[in-house]
């Protein structure tokens, strides 16, 4: 099933903070989106899942656009994993996990085996399944960025979108989630902050600067030092990985 982003705007305050975005994801592809702080990721990110209305565009899943469905239905297709997440309530993470299967459940039905099966599996694949029983409260912000995958993971969308799912997470829980997102099957829009964590994961890369879509393609293509400097400010040498020739980017410090 695709997502496809048309021709999105974006106001807040007066301001356009989104300007005419057109990106399209392939189903079963993961697609990054990558740009400096301010750039607009994060709120066309929020489009795509209903938090902000554009004051022109829409975002179609599979053709559909998704402010015609309800939002039960639009669950069922699509989950979101945000980037922040508050909570004064000690749920368990098996029970913040299960919530994913809300969109599922009709009434006050509980969850049944088939519910407890998926929430079980997608806790076991992002390593969270030996703190079932713990409080969301005791953890440290990677676990609970874990626990939020695995809830995400437990919706069983057809349709995921992530801002910056691996804030928070040391080296190996990055690899490891971002592994699973591809292994997954499922279309992946996917905010990164790591343009190597990008180059490595994702399909296509989609570059935003000033609200506006400044590139679009496969990641050795997106990912030049032309345009990192242009876009970001740094200089940088691009060279091919050893094992996967994904292009990786080594910085070169700014000098006093």
């Amino acid at each position: 099933m695709d997502l496809a982003l048309d021709g999105l705007t974006v106001a807040l305050d007066g301001r356009e903070v989104v300007r005419e975005l057109s990106l399209d994801v392939a189903s079963g592809t993961v697609v990054g989106l990558v740009g400096p702080n301010g750039s607009g990721k994060s709120t066309a990110l929020r489009c795509a899942y209903r938090a902000l209305a554009p004051v022109r565009g829409t975002v179609r899943v599979d053709g559909t656009d998704v402010t015609s469905v309800s939002l039960r239905d639009g669950a069922r297709r699509l989950a979101v994993m945000a980037q922040h997440y508050g909570s004064d309530l000690d749920f368990t993470v098996r029970e913040v996990v299960a919530l994913g299967r809300a969109p599922h459940l009709r009434g006050n039905r509980r969850l049944g085996p088939r519910d407890h099966a998926v929430c079980a599996d997608a806790m076991r694949r992002v390593g969270v399944d030996t703190l079932a029983d713990r409080g969301v409260l005791t953890l440290s912000g990677g676990e609970r960025q874990r626990v939020l995958a695995a809830r995400a993971l437990a919706q069983e969308p057809e349709v995921l979108v992530l801002d910056e799912p691996t804030n928070h997470l040391d080296v190996a829980h990055q690899l490891g989630l971002l592994a699973v997102l591809r292994d997954s099957g499922v279309t992946v829009l996917v905010v990164l902050h790591d343009l190597n964590l990008a180059a490595t994961a994702c399909d296509r890369i989609g570059v935003l600067s000033d609200g506006r879509l400044v590139a679009s393609g496969p990641p050795a293509e997106v990912l030049t030092t032309d345009l990192v400097e242009a876009v970001f400010g740094v200089r940088t040498r691009v060279v091919g990985h050893p094992d996967t020739g994904a292009p990786q980017l080594l910085y070169t410090l700014p000098l006093p």
